[in-house]
């Protein structure tokens, strides 16, 4: 694997494809037909709607280069099918050392990655700290301020 390239499950390719897709086919010709309009208003250099709708472009447009710099840079990563040790896919019940707080996590590539939801990136110091440990395993994270975690679970499953 690259360094390059990002690592997504069969089901974030499809998600990203499916994306993509809507952008083209969808989005944009709606955002062109609204650039077309506010430009019949006359005057463009005090024309609201033309500028938001130029703006709306612009976002459209760099969101539809990330997708295929996505899709074109990425391979299809097999989600982990055991939970013997921590892998890609597994959710992860883990034990903060230092103040005895429990966090789940799940491990996805770093496109799939979502971090306010708990899905972290394989890439992460935390998953790099923990990927292809056991439970009871304690591992130290390498973030600015170094801390250590104890798998208390993982499973191919979510943890509730």
């Amino acid at each position: 694997m690259e360094n390059n390239k990002f690592a997504l499950t069969e089901q974030g390719y499809k998600i990203y494809k499916d994306e993509l897709q809507h952008l083209i086919t969808e989005v944009r010709p709606q955002v062109l037909e609204d650039i077309a309009t506010a430009r019949a208003f006359g005057d463009l250099s005090e024309n609201a709607d033309y500028d938001a709708a130029r703006n709306k472009q612009s976002e459209v447009e760099s969101r539809i280069a990330q997708l295929e710099h996505i899709l074109n840079n990425c391979f299809i990563e097999e989600l982990a099918t055991t939970a013997d040790v921590v892998s890609l896919g597994n959710f992860v019940q883990l034990l903060r050392v230092e103040d005895q707080v429990k966090v789940t996590y799940r491990i996805l590539g770093s496109a799939e990655a979502r971090p306010l939801e708990n899905i972290i990136s394989n890439k992460s110091p935390l998953a790099l700290a923990i990927l292809g440990k056991k439970v009871g395993d304690v591992a130290t994270v390498r973030a600015p301020k170094p801390y250590n975690v104890e798998i208390l679970h993982i499973s191919t499953e979510e943890i509730r």
